[in-house]
């Protein structure tokens, strides 16, 4: 498939595309490129486990059956990464942390996510917007 690539989708990001009312937002579209297979998911047990644990926070007023199908679809399409121990990067929040090492686990992979500034800088960290750019050939 043309333009396919590996990315970690951060939490902030499924959840801005869930809630999404602008079916142009960039998290909608990155979650739309997963579905259809452009974007494929790299996640591991416990990114999962945060996706459910956040997106059934009572404020975003999520449907369980929403979010258990959306959890299912990115785990069907995507794979199951092995986390890679870091010990010299240092995150503003390490809950973070799981989600630059499965990117790790790829040397070809991104992390799709809003909070850049949570992560090192390096051009393998993009926001929604970069990565669809990066997939409709605008960068």
């Amino acid at each position: 498939m043309k333009n396919q690539v590996y990315a970690v989708i951060d939490t902030n990001v499924l959840v801005s595309a869930l809630i999404a009312k602008d079916n142009d937002s960039y998290p909608l579209k990155v979650l739309k490129y997963a579905f259809d297979g452009r974007i494929i998911p790299i996640y591991n047990k416990e990114i999962l486990d945060e996706y459910r644990s956040v997106l059934q926070r009572a404020k975003f007023s999520l449907d369980r059956t929403d979010i258990e199908g959306a959890i299912s679809v990115l785990s069907r399409v995507g794979f199951e990464a092995i986390q890679v121990s870091l010990v010299a990067e240092s995150f503003p929040d390490e809950s973070d942390r799981k989600f630059y090492e499965v990117m790790q686990s790829r040397g070809d992979a991104f992390l799709i996510t809003g909070n850049g500034k949570h992560f090192p800088n390096e051009p393998r960290v993009v926001t929604p917007r970069q990565m669809v750019e990066i997939l409709e050939g605008e960068k």
